[in-house]
Formats: C-alpha cells, structure tokens, sequence
C-alpha cells in the first residue's frame, strides 16, 4: 500500500471515527484483498502493517464484511474467548452459507470433508479431539524423539556441499521436517516425495484465496492421504507402538473419536510439519540479516531457547488466524458481531509496540517473548514442542559443523499466499572455518 494511499485512507477514517456509534469500527478505505495478494507486500509487510495498525487495531472492511485484528491485546482477547471459534461454520457469509454452498458447491464439499478435526472445532469437540494426542507433543513425551531428530539431522548435513553456493531450504530446511514427521507416525521413507505433495496441496486450505486447479488437487489430496492413513492405521493395529498412532487407534476403537475424525486428524498432524518448516528457513534468514546477533549466539549457546522465540516473534510463519463469531465479543473497542469473520494479522500482532518494546529489532535476547506465532488459547499450535525442538538441534548442528555461515544470494520469500510466510529458497555457502 502507497503512502498515498495510507494518508487517504487515515483521513478518511478520522472523519468516520469523529462521528462513530460506540463499538463501531471506522473505515479506512483500505483495499485488504490487494494488498494481501500483492507480491511486494508478502515480500515485506512489515511496513504497510505498521502503519495500518497505527490507524487502530481492529479494523473492518465493508466489502468483505470480515474484520481484522492488528493489536496484541485485542487477538489475545479473541483467541481467549469462546465467543469467538475455529469452526467457520459459524461464519454467516462463509463457505457453509446455503448461498455459498448454491453458487460454489466444489468448495462447500473441499471444506466439508475437511472441518471433522481439533483445528475446526469449538469446544468442547477441541478438547475431546485435541486430548487423544495432546500426550505425543509436550515438550517432557518430545524429549524421547531428540537421538531420532539429530539422527535425522546428521544425515542432511553429510550431503551438505561445503564451499559452494546451495539451497538451504532443498538441502534441510524442506526435507528435515518431513523426515521426522515421517518417523513419528512410522510411515516407510519410500512416502516421503507422495507424501510432501499431499501436504503441498492440502496447505492451500488455509489461503486467502483458492484458484480452481488448487482447489481440485486438494480435493483429490485429502481423498488419496486420508485413503493412505485409513490403510496404515490399519496395518499397525497389531503392533502400534506408544506414540500417536497408537493414540489415534484407541480413540477410534473406544468411540472418542469417529472415523473421519480420525482419519482427518492424523492427516493434519503429519502436515504440520510446515511449522518445522518456516521457522527453520525464517529463523536462519533472520539470523544471517543480523550478523551480530548470529555472533552473539554462537557465542552463547544457552541463549538458543530465547533466540528461537524471537525468530518466531521477528518473522512468523503462520500470517493469517481466523476466528469465527460464535455469540457477539467486545475486542477491544470494536463489536465483533456473532456470524462474523475476524483475521489476526500475525505479523502486525507480533510487532505491537504496546506489547513489545523496539518491536522491529530483532533480538535474540528479548525476555519476556508472548508473541502470538503458535496462535493462543486452546488453539495454540499443538506441535510447537516439535518444532522448537527441530530447530534447535538443527542449529546448533549447523554452528558445530560450520564455522561460517553465509549468504550466497537473496533469500526468496513465498509471494503466492497470504496464510503463510515462508521461504522459497535461501542460497547459502558454509565452511569449517
């Protein structure tokens, strides 16, 4: 967004706001739609988030009818309440409205057979669902995949080229994540490459907006992976381990959960190796932008843990956390009618500086860290364990092998969605010394 266009906007919204009913949102003229697809702002939101959230931190906009949450205060409100849900079915003018299920019923029967799982449901269906696996993922149940992970880990590095320029997403970033969700729900490494494409398709569900080809190749996606997990299920009932799979085959067998529950939540357990992703590829880019503060690590490991929360702060991967009004909710200033659609905006969220001081610095030293990448509440990301995890010991990893760590190019950032932020690739050339 041009600053021209912002200055409009603001004086727009200050003549609105001069003469608001209470709990009215003012508009601002804003074009979110745009400005959520365009190329330049994915590369770089920062400012344009800036400064829209200096005009107020919850906004609506009159042609969606959709409202978006800038402030900290006010998404830690929303994803506190119940008055405010995962289950879009709630959302009046959504992909469940008879309308919508009329005009565009591929989509009503993509989302249809997607919605039975803990992330689309309110309580107390989260929790019935969330509880099965809940176990598998706490940091203490982690700590046992740690010699798997680092195995895991190694092996990537042994192929790592030294003193030449290459793509360290293709190289670790891609492919460790995807390795280790393979391990934690013992499906055979041969899957790995079908298995990635499913997850590629599938992750479209969470965008802004679908073209029709991507909307029928995740149709066609969550048809052959849930057909996949249905038939592994199957061959590991007589000797499902501890881990969870065998969670998931309980739950199905005492009635917890039905069987698409099942089936739908095992399959976004395994994708969720996307946060894994990001944040590897985020956080290292970041790190390599602010060579002091990558000195300062290496120098002190113990600051790892803190580091890795300012890189989920600093640059988060997920961009968009919707929520859906289940009864009417006071955010804020702003009433959040029930029916309605409300969009945190994570990167805005995460750089609030009425909750964090020197918000556009980065560093890795910042204590107290509640920003909101994970998300919050009883929806806050299950396997965040995992991923903290992840990256720590493939950082750590990377310090001990490699004693320089350089940008071989610029890092190319994902500019074709608007849930998520990520790395296309990052050129890297690393040494011993």
């Amino acid at each position: 967004m041009s600053d021209a266009q912002l200055e409009s906007a603001e004086t727009s919204g200050m003549a609105a706001a001069a003469g608001r009913v209470a709990s009215v949102p003012p508009s601002f003229n804003i074009d979110w739609w745009t400005m959520l697809a365009d190329p330049g702002f994915l590369t770089n939101p920062y400012p344009d988030l800036k400064r829209i959230r200096e005009l107020a931190p919850v906004h609506f906009d009159p042609v969606s009818g959709v409202y978006f949450v800038m402030g900290h205060k006010e998404f830690g409100q929303m994803a506190k309440t119940q008055a405010m849900g995962r289950d879009t079915t709630y959302w009046a003018n959504g992909w469940s409205s008879p309308e919508n299920r009329k005009n565009d019923p591929e989509t009503y029967e993509l989302f249809i057979d997607f919605q039975p799982q803990m992330i689309n449901a309110n309580a107390p269906d989260h929790r019935r669902m969330r509880g099965v696996f809940d176990k598998a993922f706490r940091p203490r149940d982690m700590m046992r995949h740690l010699p798997m992970i680092e195995d895991e880990c190694r092996k990537l590095l042994d192929e790592m080229p030294v003193g030449e320029p290459f793509d360290f997403m293709a190289g670790l970033g891609n492919p460790l994540p995807n390795r280790i969700s393979l391990k934690l729900f013992e499906i055979p490494e041969e899957m790995e490459g079908q298995i990635g494409k499913w997850i590629s398709d599938l992750s479209w569900l969470g965008n802004i907006v679908m073209t029709p080809e991507q909307k029928r190749n995740a149709k066609q996606s969550n048809k052959d992976f849930k057909q996949f997990v249905k038939e592994h299920l199957e061959r590991l009932k007589a000797n499902p381990g501890d881990g969870p799979i065998s969670m998931a085959l309980a739950a199905a067998e005492d009635g917890t959960m039905d069987e698409e529950e099942t089936l739908n939540n095992v399959v976004m357990l395994i994708s969720g190796s996307k946060t894994s992703l990001t944040l590897l590829g985020n956080g290292l880019v970041s790190l390599l932008k602010h060579p002091d503060q990558f000195a300062q690590l290496r120098a002190d490991r113990s600051l790892m843990p803190r580091a890795i929360e300012e890189m989920l702060r600093f640059e988060p991967g997920s961009s968009i956390i919707p929520r859906a009004g289940v009864e009417d909710f006071q955010c804020g200033e702003v009433l959040i009618p029930a029916g309605s659609l409300a969009i945190g905006l994570v990167g805005s969220i995460n750089r609030d500086p009425e909750r964090f001081e020197d918000p556009d610095t980065f560093d890795i030293t910042r204590k107290p860290n509640h920003h909101s990448a994970f998300g919050g509440g009883a929806h806050i990301c299950i396997g965040k364990a995992l991923a903290r995890m992840t990256t720590e010991v493939a950082f750590n990893a990377l310090m001990d092998r490699f004693g320089r760590i350089d940008l071989a190019g610029e890092a190319e950032w994902w500019t074709d969605r608007s849930d998520q932020r990520g790395l296309w690739s990052l050129p890297l050339i690393v040494s011993p010394e």
